[in-house]
């Protein structure tokens, strides 16, 4: 196991080495930051330009910047922002939380939701229940994710005012936006169980189980699903790890003050600190999610951690 995870973590420090020199070399292909900063204050001479450039250290070569920048997160210090020096940690310790609380919502109103409705459509495979859950899908995976969350806006907010339409203030500002990302989610969760849990069903031991006059409870959720949980797992920590990426789009229709919508910003002002930083950090959280699924398979399979 120390082997393995000291794979794993070197593997760590290669993605995020590799993944931050793309979006460092990337963003500074989009323009000149110095010109942002410049904008609106009137007249501006070469000689301005060349004083902000260096009073954001972009006088130094990209290798120079780089590596600054990677010895800053030895100690995490990602630097300051370029719009009004912030420090960097600050937004982030600030953001990361509300992505988080929010991705974790939106995963276990998935999961809530599509683990009984993909057992039921493998018991009752062709059947009417069946057809209607593999429709249900079909359309919730049609729905774009800004369509659905300005349509609960439009609905819960503004018609019937239960909940409030952005921000993050308390408990019932998550149900909008993890419901909108969590029925997405379903759409396909939904398939997943289903087909996992019919292979599963017509293996040998289900019927011997059935034979011992276990409940059908008993069976499905403690014996069958158990047993197909290796895939399952698998899929939703690797849609954790996207859904961390992924859900600017949500966070900027309901102006959650997450990672998203300090990337999003971060690239409209070509603000490097805060968009390094960000993506630094979401990168080690995906690798840290996927080290955590791995080590859930010797808990879900005895015979993965004999091996």
């Amino acid at each position: 196991m120390a082997g393995f995870l000291l794979k794993r973590f070197a593997l760590a420090i290669f993605v995020m080495i590799v993944v931050t020199l793309v979006v460092s070399f990337a963003i500074r292909m989009t323009g000149d930051p110095a010109l942002m900063l410049a904008q609106g204050s009137g007249s501006v001479t070469e000689e301005d330009l060349v004083r902000i450039r260096e009073g954001l250290g972009l006088n130094q070569s990209f290798v120079a910047q780089y590596f600054a920048f990677l010895k800053g997160l030895l100690t995490f210090d990602f630097g300051r922002s370029f719009l009004g020096g912030t420090p960097v940690s600050m937004l982030i310790a600030a953001a990361l939380p509300a992505t988080l609380g929010l991705a974790f919502a939106s995963m276990a109103v998935s999961i809530a939701i599509s683990i009984p409705l993909g057992i039921a459509a493998a018991v009752h495979r062709r059947r009417w229940p069946d057809q209607a859950i593999r429709i249900l899908s079909l359309v919730g995976l049609s729905f774009p994710n800004f369509w659905l969350a300005t349509m609960l806006v439009l609905l819960f907010a503004i018609v019937f005012n239960w909940l409030p339409p952005s921000g993050m203030e308390g408990w019932k500002s998550f149900i909008m936006p993890a419901a909108t990302m969590g029925i997405i989610l379903t759409a396909t969760n939904v398939r997943l169980v289903r087909t996992a849990m019919l292979d599963i069903l017509q293996s040998q031991f289900i019927m011997v189980t059935r034979a011992k006059g276990l409940s059908e409870r008993v069976v499905l959720y403690k014996h069958a699903l158990r047993n197909c949980a290796i895939p399952l797992v698998t899929y939703f920590g690797l849609q954790f790890g996207g859904l961390l990426g992924g859900i600017v789009v949500v966070e900027r229709v309901f102006n959650w003050p997450g990672m998203g919508t300090l990337a999003f910003d971060a690239i409209g002002a070509r603000d490097y600190p805060v968009l390094q930083a960000v993506i630094c950090v979401l990168s080690l959280l995906i690798v840290l999610v996927n080290l955590a699924v791995d080590i859930a398979y010797g808990l879900i399979d005895p015979r993965i951690r004999t091996e």
